[in-house]
This record gives C-alpha cells, sequence and structure tokens, in this order.
C-alpha cells in the first residue's frame, strides 16, 4: 500500500471511474450491492441506473448485467487461478482494488473478503454476509420497492467497506510510531506510548509481549502471535493465571495492581505500567516449550 494508505480522496481520483454507471434491476445480490458501493465510495458523483436491458448508447460503466467486462453471467466467465470464480464484485475489485488500496491489501482483501462473495452469488454457498444483504430484499408480501431497498443494502454496504479501509488506512498510520518504540525497547517486552495497531510490524520479531494503554483504564500487556495470520502466542501466560481474580493474581505473582489474565493466555490488564511490564517480564521468565496457546 502506498504512502497514502488507498484512502486519500485526491489519490483517489487517479482511477478513471464514469460519472454513470449500470446494473441489474429487481432482486439484488452482495455483488451488486458492493459493487455498487464500491463506486461510489470512490466515485461519490457516479450516478447507477437499475434496469433490466442496457441502453444502447450507454457510456458509463455496466456490471452485473450486460455480459460485458464486468459481467460473470456469460459461459466463458472468469476464474481466478484458485478456481473461484469471478462476480461483478470482484471483477471491479480487479480493475481498481490496487489502484485504491495497493496490491498488497488489494490481494488480501480479495481472498479474504471479496472471494467468499464472489463465491456466493456463483455458487449459493452459504456466506453471512450475503445473506445479510440478501435480506434487505423486500419481503414477497412487504409492499416495498426494489429500487428503495437495494440503496439501503449499498448504504449498508458502504459502511462496511469505509469502516474495513478506515481501519487499514489506521495500520499503516501506525507503522512510525510501532517501530519507533521498537528501536528504543529491549526486544522481548515491547512499550508503546499509546494503543496503536502493532502486529504488522511486531509479529516475526523478537518480541513477545506488547505493553501498553489500554481504553478500559490502565494497562495492557497482549502476547505476540507467530504471524498476522497465525495466532499461535510466541509466549502465553502462565496456565496458572488464567481467569483468576485480582486477588489471586496477586497471591499468585506479588504484583500488586495485576488485577486480570484472559482465560486464552494472550493478554492480562494491570493499573500501572510497571505492573505490566513487569507481568510480562515474569511470564517469560515462567514460560516452558510446548506451551503455545491460540488466542
Amino acid at each position: 500500500m502506498g504512502d497514502n494508505a488507498g484512502m486519500d480522496k485526491e489519490y483517489s481520483k487517479t482511477m478513471e471511474i464514469p460519472l454513470r454507471g449500470f446494473t441489474h434491476g429487481s432482486k439484488f445480490h452482495s455483488d451488486d450491492v458492493f459493487a455498487t458501493a464500491f463506486l461510489k465510495i470512490i466515485n461519490p458523483d457516479i450516478e447507477i441506473t437499475r434496469g433490466f436491458e442496457v441502453p444502447e448508447d450507454f457510456d458509463g460503466i455496466v456490471y452485473d448485467i450486460g455480459r460485458g467486462k464486468y459481467d460473470h453471467h456469460q459461459a466463458d466467465k472468469e476464474y481466478r487461478e484458485n478456481g473461484c470464480p469471478y462476480a461483478a464484485f470482484g471483477l471491479l475489485w480487479r480493475e481498481f482494488g490496487t489502484v485504491y488500496v495497493g496490491a498488497e491489501e488489494s490481494e488480501r482483501f480479495d481472498r479474504d473478503f471479496v472471494q467468499p462473495l464472489d463465491e456466493s452469488d456463483n455458487t449459493g454457498k452459504s456466506n453471512a454476509l450475503a445473506t445479510i444483504i440478501d435480506e434487505f430484499n423486500p419481503g414477497w408480501d412487504s409492499g416495498k420497492e426494489y429500487d428503495a431497498c437495494f440503496w439501503k443494502a449499498v448504504d449498508f454496504a458502504k459502511i462496511v467497506l469505509e469502516n474495513h479501509f478506515s481501519a487499514v488506512a489506521g495500520i499503516y498510520r501506525a507503522k512510525t510510531l510501532v517501530n519507533e518504540a521498537m528501536a528504543v525497547c529491549d526486544g522481548s517486552v515491547l512499550v508503546l506510548p499509546q494503543y496503536a495497531p502493532w502486529k504488522g510490524e511486531v509479529a516475526g520479531s523478537s518480541y513477545k509481549f506488547v505493553v501498553y494503554p489500554s481504553s478500559r483504564g490502565g494497562y495492557s500487556a497482549q502476547g505476540v502471535p507467530l504471524s498476522v495470520d497465525d495466532k499461535t502466542l510466541v509466549c502465553p501466560f502462565p496456565d496458572e493465571w488464567c481467569g483468576k481474580t485480582h486477588e489471586e493474581l496477586v497471591k499468585i505473582t506479588g504484583i500488586k495492581t495485576l488485577r486480570f489474565c484472559h482465560p486464552n493466555a494472550f493478554l492480562i490488564a494491570a493499573d500501572k505500567e510497571e505492573d505490566a511490564v513487569k507481568a510480562a517480564k515474569m511470564a517469560l521468565v515462567l514460560s516452558k516449550d510446548g506451551n503455545a496457546r491460540m488466542t
């Protein structure tokens, strides 16, 4: 992802998105809904028309209908290398995703988010988000109009996408803060001056725990996973701490403000930063090979 983290409005203007779009009418699905939401994000001025036949003189972007570049209903529809068929959202994401969020995030988002929706649309495979979108369609006896329900679904999908893009941008903004802290800490317990998304930078490093101010007050210490995708902890907190009360934790550890240890051994909470650090360092001393855990 570039320095703009793909979400800068000026950056998005480099994409050539027409001012008009056309997709099919009546019943809608996750692919045309999310495709529309994505188009509205990267070009808020685009006007989308729904219908059953693309006008011959239409000069905008056509998707999920018309058997063109962004349709998938033709016999020779496209498939990804892993065999997952493209639907309209996937075809549009392939075209514009890399420009919007960068190659690495575009590929990850396609794998984790877009492909399941495309597969559901093409094969009918169950997908929770696709079901949620489907239920925006008017009930058989509701008397509601499809177009009005479609735009409600698009508004929902826009929130989902915007929240994700905002979170990803935050991760990239956090890199400097996290790397600066890593450069001055001891190589095993990383102390952050404020919470910031850290896993992408810290996982795979020498650090075993990360300490940061908690949004609930006090400080948290969290175990570092093996990687962003593998949540197995490099060093979990001791089993005998897990799920214990504040009084029990103080008795076991002697750390006066240690008040919580998650039952899955990945997180502790203390009132003071020095106590959170002390708990992390104690866990390192007590750790033994072979007691890694999944968070």
